[in-house]
């Protein structure tokens, strides 16, 4: 936009033109150098300038689009590389954020700054725009992820050690609640009404606090099952579940009821069959919601597990390449892409969710650790730790569009996520 030029008194000087007898045919203001009006004029006209800077320095400055930007965590490097989605490159990294050997991170509203959870128990503030770190602080000694509450205005982190659940503002990290637990936290999630729910590792339990208040008001939700490991919680905010390491089963809360009580759900899910070695826990965050089903990873199994989403009951199974990490509905809801725990952790496979088979299946490389749709999933970005690369597919064809140079890269986050409950 072409900034309007500002003249005093709101009109435009008027220019002398010369009579035609004159030799010259242009315009001209004329002062004589011996009289008054010189520097009359000279003040006049250092004021004009001084207004147009003014006017200047009123017009807003350029917006800069955050809505394709991600971030990609640099596992061994303790750094952020951020990309751009359009372009399906790199656009510069940050550094200095400690452990982020399981890390993870979410996004303000505005998607301009992230919050990242580091396994040392740092929280970190970065702003992804400017590419630097805002703030960092020490709040634990090892923490295992987060949440932003759904205004954006608080930051919640999840701890093993000391344990519990410590909350912060999220424009100063400066904390505003220390919710002992005793014990390891897990599963946490952002709900409506600036309220969180985790689950508690060492007392098979579930906690819900409501931070809307001067004080968190705590709901305990006791018989959830021997070792809650993960939990997800669905896109509207009301079903909350819970996987457990040591139960067959997992177990399901209604969030709209003002008293949830757990209900068991795949009881027996592994009942006679051989239990197999855990090389790595899946992670429920990554839940797919494909039609009217959940497609849940089964612990040490080679199978990925279907639960219609009202009913809670089972609707199938699929057999699958490996033990599954994460299960990940496409946007659109018509695949589901799963990676794999060592040793079988250089494979995916695709699976259709009409009829609940493996479509396609291949190998990136060694180490798939995470997998992130584009907002539409058109593009599917996975990070290939061992390679040191993203590499980026297309969706509907499975042929391989790019790749991007990283430092042992792991968790993908696009911006997108700002927007998604639980995410």
């Amino acid at each position: 936009m072409r900034p309007a030029l500002c003249f005093l008194g709101g009109a435009r000087p008027r220019p002398r033109v010369h009579p035609k007898n004159e030799s010259s045919t242009t315009m001209s203001l004329h002062v004589s150098q011996n009289t008054p009006a010189r520097g009359v004029l000279g003040r006049m006209l250092a004021l004009a300038l001084a207004v147009f800077a003014l006017c200047l320095a009123s017009l807003p400055a350029q917006a800069q689009a955050t809505g394709g930007l991600g971030l990609v965590v640099e596992r061994a490097s303790g750094s952020l590389l951020v990309v751009d989605q359009s372009e399906r490159t790199s656009i510069g990294r940050i550094t200095g954020l400690g452990d982020l050997s399981h890390a993870s991170l979410v996004y303000s509203p505005n998607e301009q700054f992230a919050y990242v959870f580091g396994r040392d128990g740092g929280l970190t503030k970065v702003d992804i725009l400017a590419q630097t770190i805002v703030k960092r602080v020490m709040q634990a000694g090892n923490s295992i992820g987060g949440a932003i509450s759904d205004d954006g205005r608080l930051v919640a982190v999840s701890n093993y050690e000391p344990g519990g659940v410590r909350v912060f503002d999220a424009d100063t990290l400066e904390m505003v609640a220390d919710i002992p637990t005793g014990s390891k936290t897990v599963g946490l999630v952002d709900i409506l009404g600036s309220r969180f729910a985790f689950s508690l590792w060492d007392k098979g339990e579930t906690w819900i606090a409501d931070l809307s208040g001067k004080t968190p008001q705590i709901i305990r939700i006791k018989g959830m099952g021997t070792n809650p490991y993960d939990a997800l919680v669905t896109g509207d905010g009301r079903t909350y579940i819970v996987g457990l390491f040591g139960e067959d089963h997992l177990t399901a809360l209604d969030l709209w009821q003002a008293h949830p009580e757990p209900q068991i759900i795949l009881p027996g899910y592994a009942k006679e069959r051989a239990g197999l070695p855990v090389y790595k826990m899946p992670h429920l965050e990554g839940w797919a919601l494909a039609g009217q089903d959940f497609v849940l990873p089964a612990m040490g199994q080679h199978e990925v597990l279907w639960v219609d989403a009202r009913s809670l009951k089972e609707t199938g199974r699929t057999p699958t390449h490996g033990q599954p990490v994460f299960a990940i509905s496409r946007p659109d809801g018509r695949q589901v892409w799963v990676n794999f725990a060592h040793p079988l952790n250089d494979t995916v496979q695709v699976i259709d969710t009409v009829t609940k088979q493996v479509i396609h299946q291949f190998k990136p490389g060694p180490g798939v650790l995470h997998m992130e749709f584009t907002p539409r999933g058109h593009e599917v970005w996975l990070s290939v730790r061992d390679l040191g690369k993203v590499v980026i597919y297309d969706t509907e064809t499975f042929e391989q569009l790019g790749e991007i140079a990283t430092e042992s890269p792991s968790g993908i986050f696009f911006t997108a996520r700002a927007h998604k409950t639980g995410l």
